[in-house]
């Protein structure tokens, strides 16, 4: 299995730090509103890379962690008049069920940053005991990158070459830096924020230690994988190098993987634009099993394009996956048994070389968009060759051939029950019923388990409407 290293640029053979065994690291989203579709591209990703090792016969650890402080969520909670944790709380819940509707395997550890606090401030006393971070006069603690002779081997980037980009340290506001390029690890309260005592000052940890402290507790000073979208190499992923290997003393991460950018209808995603989705809006037009098909029928390090055309053309696909797998189902139980006839065996064959050629797109870096297309050639031999006359052992081994490859997709091959009209109609009244009750919280509830039934709801002056997604 060969695996791109955004550390050497190049394709390398997969070889564990502990034979058998995975241990992965996924940045995960900060959690002040409902997570967009930038955000879904790597959980959807690396959770199918998490599935095909373990499809590969590896015990996955994969940890995927949750920040819940920083100044986004401050900013949030300070307009709604509440605490962070109120915010923090909320959008992970909301985070889980978009997560869910993706069908994203629950990671091993979703450690919160908050959590983590008494390992960031043991993380920060070694480095600075070590001479790697410094504290400044205000209390805030810096990292010095010039002490780490090995910065910039992540990004590729040369640290004069970034201190030319840098204005006079003056404009910066942050006075007590040593250098323009120094981080911050710790960082002062300020009025109404969160913090925590340390032996510096009361304040809060810099963004890029919570990973590093994480990382170790849960995976070890060593890891095989860490993961994030190409948006995270610098400064993010850099620091992260930095922090780790001068407190541990090891080399951090084997293999750093990266995902590319998504844009929307060829433009790069921005609210000024118009152009911002979140995973919670797709799933107003969409079953979000539709979302992660999309997601999939690129190379994950490819830039991907979204448009209304190419998620109906992604619909369409994974509707002729279904569509074969309900085919394959029905026959199978109508079906006698019998062992497989001579040109069964034969068609067999062919099934294997497709499996084959399914699994050598997913050795080649994890290539989904080529191993989806050797489950359409799959789906096409099973609709040429099962049939009422086919032995049960035949339809049996194609179903569940088709099933395993499936999985590792994450695609759940299952189609939604059809909703008679009668039945939305009466959890509408019930919805209704509960909003003129004002039980606004039934009534959220019910119009969730119609979106989860394909039905999306729209409130009009003429009274609610409704329509399959």
């Amino acid at each position: 299995m060969k695996i791109y290293n955004t550390l050497t640029k190049r394709k390398e053979e997969f070889v564990p730090v502990e034979p058998g065994k995975v241990k992965m690291y996924v940045c995960g989203p900060t959690v002040y509103n409902f997570i967009h579709i930038g955000n879904a591209r790597p959980m959807i990703v690396f959770d199918t890379v998490r599935r095909y090792f373990e499809y590969k016969g590896y015990d996955v650890n994969y940890v995927s962690n949750f920040t819940d402080v920083d100044d986004k969520i401050i900013k949030k909670a300070i307009e709604e008049g509440v605490d962070a944790e109120t915010i923090s709380k909320r959008y992970i819940a909301e985070c889980k069920k978009d997560m869910e509707g993706m069908n994203i395997e629950p990671a091993t550890k979703n450690p919160l940053a908050t959590e983590e606090i008494c390992g960031m401030l043991n993380m920060i006393s070694t480095l600075i005991e070590k001479g790697y971070a410094y504290v400044a006069a205000d209390g805030t603690v810096y990292y010095s990158v010039r002490k780490f002779k090995d910065y910039g081997k992540l990004s590729h980037k040369n640290l004069d070459d970034l201190q030319s980009g840098f204005r006079e340290i003056k404009v910066t506001g942050e006075e007590g830096k040593q250098d323009p390029n120094d981080f911050v690890l710790w960082k002062p309260k300020k009025e109404g924020e969160p913090y925590w005592e340390s032996p510096w000052c009361e304040g809060r940890p810099g963004w890029h230690i919570e990973c590093s402290v994480m990382a170790k507790r849960y995976l070890g000073d060593e890891i095989d994988i860490h993961a994030g979208g190409e948006d995270l190499i610098f400064p993010h992923h850099e620091n992260e190098i930095a922090q780790s290997e001068a407190a541990n003393g090891k080399p951090f991460a084997k293999y750093w993987m990266h995902n590319a950018f998504l844009n929307i209808d060829n433009k790069k995603m921005s609210k000024s634009l118009g152009n911002f989705f979140t995973v919670r809006e797709i799933s107003e037009k969409y079953d979000l099993q539709v979302l992660r098909f999309f997601m999939l029928s690129a190379h994950y390090r490819s830039p991907l394009n979204f448009s209304a055309d190419l998620m109906e053309a992604s619909k369409n696909g994974l509707e002729r996956i279904l569509t074969g797998m309900e085919k394959l189902r029905e026959v199978e139980t109508k079906v006698s048994g019998g062992t497989m006839t001579a040109e069964e065996l034969e068609n067999q064959k062919k099934a294997m070389e497709l499996v084959a050629k399914y699994e050598a797109a997913m050795d080649d870096d994890f290539n989904t968009a080529d191993a989806i297309s050797a489950i359409f050639e799959l789906i096409k031999l099973s609709n040429s060759t099962v049939s009422g006359a086919s032995t049960k052992e035949y339809v049996s081994w194609m179903k569940n051939e088709i099933q395993r490859l499936c999985d590792v997709m994450g695609i759940i091959t299952e189609k939604k029950a059809e909703v008679l009209d009668t039945e939305v109609e009466d959890l509408i009244a019930q919805r209704q019923a509960a909003r003129k009750a004002k039980n606004f919280a039934l009534a959220d509830e019910i119009r969730g388990k119609l979106l989860d039934m394909g039905i999306v709801l729209k409130d009009t002056r003429e009274g609610v409407k409704w329509k399959r997604a």
